[in-house]
């Protein structure tokens, strides 16, 4: 995304829908616990189905569908080794930036989202 949602000063560009539109599809693309789990991984380094599979506990299934829909997100890559694909992050610096602003943001507003009816984790149970 070239465009910015916030210009240096802190105020509200008027881009058009298009850039928050694009934006809300990138925040709903890590709005999946499992997904950001993947993310968090693979800031360490490489690896492939299995090994994530193992180090998250989830389900091959859940893995490869999540990878797919980071991959068609435009947020990990891979590339074949024998007879399996390794996965990396594609913008390792930028998706580690969104990860420090989201601490950040959680911690000045503590975590009250996990209270929030409509997104909390009441919410998702």
């Amino acid at each position: 995304m070239n465009q910015v949602l916030l210009d240096s000063t802190a105020e509200a560009t008027v881009e058009g829908p298009h850039v928050l539109s694009a934006a809300a599809c990138m925040f709903r693309s890590l709005g999946d616990p499992g997904r950001l789990a993947i993310l968090r991984q693979l800031a360490i380094g490489e690896h492939n189905v299995k090994d994530l599979t193992i180090h998250l506990g989830l389900a091959q299934s859940t893995v490869s569908a999540h990878l797919a829909c980071l991959r068609d997100c435009g947020l990990v890559t891979y590339r074949p080794q024998g007879r399996s694909t390794m996965w990396s992050l594609a913008a390792s610096r930028e998706i580690l930036g969104v990860f420090a602003a989201a601490e950040q943001l959680l911690a000045a507003t503590g975590e009250v989202v996990t209270l929030c009816p409509t997104y909390g984790e009441a919410a998702n149970q």
